[in-house]
């Protein structure tokens, strides 16, 4: 490797070539990223805003790929960042590299399955669609015109990738026409095999340099046992913070009655009618039983529910067993998803049976019923953690480093790397009981040792002190079940006027945002948007091209906002953003974690809001231009013995709790981006 430039004289060379600035938090993390490739310590990087952190960590990895000759994996958060990776930042990064390293480093993006079309389930899908029976006549008329249009689509694409499709299709026109890892019956079987999508996207990351993937096929990877990664000894993680959600994703168990009637239906085609028949009965009594039972945790299977569910598990079974009789070879397309249905019901509803026949304390699931307009009904099961697993797939074969702006809650690395497994021995069973995420580290199992890691926090080039104000509304009530507080809605309309709109409100529920919105467009003169009126993307782009507008909505803005300039010098925040105490899984987390001698508040809720609250404040301050407030209605922030942990999680915000002031510093804010426009 001594015969390549070092990392930042190749970080200069990029940083001129792409016409930027050079950051010292950047350079550290370079440095640090190609510190950990030559030890094999893992790293651990909170890399704040305006960092750079993507050629912070590309950097080091194109040069250990193009010196080694090595493979390197980045996984990111969704599929859009994977394609900002792919689309902006690696061609630009590659090109400019290219003199120095000697040739130029390749680069491919790895999806799941899923998101390509699939030709030999094209060829059924418009005669016979899964779940068509499920679905009113004016839903299956659009569901039909659609798959034509895909039909066609297939004609011209020379990807096949979902994201190239535009205008897009419904998730129930696509799931026509794909299959996931667990549906396909290979390329060798398939009649399709050499013009398959799917194979052609993975064929080329044969032998690239860097492969960018997404958490969900880092998850799927790691939990289901599907070897979809190419060999790499190098992983790099981007927003880390969302990596535990979406690995317990993709580790979650549904059983639902649409579940059972597609996996009947497919069966149909291959079984006897006698079972299938059996099969589909069975999702008639399961729905009763929902139906029945209130929804949230199930610490205990009632009698009957667990009695449906065995049902369900019993003639899955019967049907499995009937089609490993057939011949292999005999319609292996139908076949293989009659399959991946029925194993998905009978493993998910063995799972749900074993954990409620476990002691309490011996449980490695929590399972609840689900009932909700955005959600289907039926069965969950998840983990109660994820940590061995991440463990055993993270840190055991290659170097691994996780970076993301939000990483050191309370001022300390180590509820992360808990949850990620990174307090655990080497040799620890994933298989075994979980030990509770945030237990002490001395409870941990004595055999092997933890991996070696090292954290560092390369800061931000914003001056977060002298750019922007944390502002506690102190003297406000603390907050109550019954939708907003009048004093909560005086406060918002007193901070919005202060600051001539330019104020994104980011609420804890749906039902907040809209009372909100409703309330205030009443009382104040200013544009208010609201999450739900139009497609979000719509909403955020209308309010970044109007100053006097507001912004309020939930979840997805409180992480998927970049507005710079004038248009964002207000961030509000309703409350802090604790998980439910109904949410089933993390109320079941955090009652195992005490169980174990850990705080299971400190681990789960107060790890939760601090994620969300320091991901919330951080759409503030996007450019080192940009100047504001974030106000928190919520007055336990400043007056909870939890506060000072959440409040060391955020931004280092000059702070206060007095309302005069703060609307004197918005007041100035506004006069002067109005006279600067």
């Amino acid at each position: 490797m001594s015969d390549l430039p070092d990392v930042e004289t190749l970080l200069d060379a990029a940083v001129r070539a792409l016409n930027g600035t050079r950051r010292d938090g950047q350079v550290a993390m370079a440095r640090a990223v190609a510190e950990a490739v030559e030890s094999g310590e893992h790293l651990v990087v909170q890399a704040g805003t305006g960092t750079g952190k993507s050629l912070g960590y590309l950097v080091p990895a194109l040069r250990h790929a193009v010196a080694e000759n090595a493979t390197v994996v980045v996984s990111t958060a969704t599929i859009a960042l994977q394609n900002q990776l792919i689309g902006r930042d690696l061609p630009r990064l590659t090109e400019a590299l290219e003199p120095l390293l000697g040739r130029r480093p390749s680069f491919a993006i790895l999806k799941g399955r899923r998101n390509y079309l699939c030709r030999h389930r094209l060829e059924g899908a418009a005669a016979d669609p899964d779940e068509a029976e499920l679905f009113d006549p004016h839903v299956l008329s659009s569901l039909g015109r659609q798959v034509r249009r895909l039909h066609e689509w297939a004609e011209e694409t020379l990807t096949g990738d979902r994201d190239d499709l535009v205008p897009g299709v419904s998730d129930l026109a696509w799931r026509q026409v794909s299959v996931g890892a667990n549906e396909c019956m290979g390329a060798q079987m398939c009649p399709f095999g050499d013009d398959c999508f799917a194979e052609l996207a993975r064929a080329e990351t044969v032998g690239a340099d860097v492969v960018v993937t997404n958490h969900a096929l880092l998850a799927i990877d790691a939990v289901q046992g599907y070897r979809l990664l190419p060999e790499h000894d190098l992983l790099l993680v981007d927003e880390a913070h969302e990596l535990v959600d979406r690995v317990t994703s993709v580790a979650t168990g549904v059983l639902s009655v649409r579940a059972v009637s597609v996996a009947a239906r497919r069966a149909a085609r291959l079984c006897d009618v006698d079972l299938t028949e059996r099969l589909a009965e069975t999702a008639d009594g399961l729905a009763l039983m929902v139906d029945d039972t209130p929804p949230g945790r199930l610490d205990h299977l009632p009698d009957a529910l667990a009695t449906a569910v065995a049902a369900v598990r019993d003639a899955a079974h019967a049907c499995l067993s009937a089609l490993a009789e057939r011949p292999k070879d005999d319609d292996a397309g139908a076949r293989r998803l009659a399959l991946a249905a029925l194993e998905e019901v009978h493993r998910t509803a063995e799972r749900i049976l074993a954990c409620a026949q476990q002691p309490l304390r011996e449980r490695q699931d929590v399972v609840w019923l689900a009932r909700g307009a955005r959600q289907t009904p039926g069965l969950r099961v998840a983990p109660l953690a994820v940590n061995r697993v991440l463990r055993q797939a993270l840190f055991t074969d290659r170097t691994t480093m996780l970076t993301s702006a939000t990483l050191a809650l309370g001022g300390s690395f180590d509820l992360m790397a808990q949850q990620w497994g990174l307090d655990l021995p080497a040799g620890t069973d994933a298989d075994a009981p979980p030990e509770g995420t945030g237990a002490p580290a001395e409870q941990a199992a004595e055999e092997g040792e933890r991996p070696r890691w090292r954290a560092l926090d390369v800061g931000s080039p914003f001056d977060h002190a002298r750019s922007g104000i944390l502002y506690v509304a102190k003297h406000l009530p603390p907050p109550g079940r019954d939708g907003l507080h009048p004093a909560y809605l005086d406060e918002l309309a007193e901070l919005i006027d202060a600051a001539g709109g330019r104020t994104l409100g980011l609420f804890s529920s749906t039902r907040a945002a809209v009372q909100a919105a409703e309330e205030l467009r009443e009382r104040l003169d200013h544009p208010i948007l609201c999450q739900g009126d139009d497609a979000t993307g719509q909403l955020v782009k209308e309010f970044a091209e109007n100053e006097a507008a507001c912004l309020f909505g939930t979840l997805s803005l409180w992480q998927g906002v970049d507005v710079p300039g004038p248009s964002l010098q207000l961030v509000v925040v309703d409350r802090i953003p604790f998980p439910r105490p109904d949410d089933p899984l993390a109320s079941a987390r955090q009652r195992a974690i005490g169980a174990e001698g850990g705080n299971g508040f400190l681990a789960v809720a107060a790890t939760h809001a601090a994620l969300l609250l320091a991901q919330g404040a951080g759409r503030l301050l996007r450019s080192v231009h940009d100047r504001g407030v974030v106000a928190v209605l919520d007055p336990r922030l400043a007056t909870a013995r939890y506060g000072a942990f959440l409040r060391a999680s955020l931004p280092p915000y000059w702070g206060t709790t007095d309302p005069e002031v703060v609307r004197a510093a918005l007041r100035r804010l506004d006069r002067a981006a109005s006279q600067a426009a």
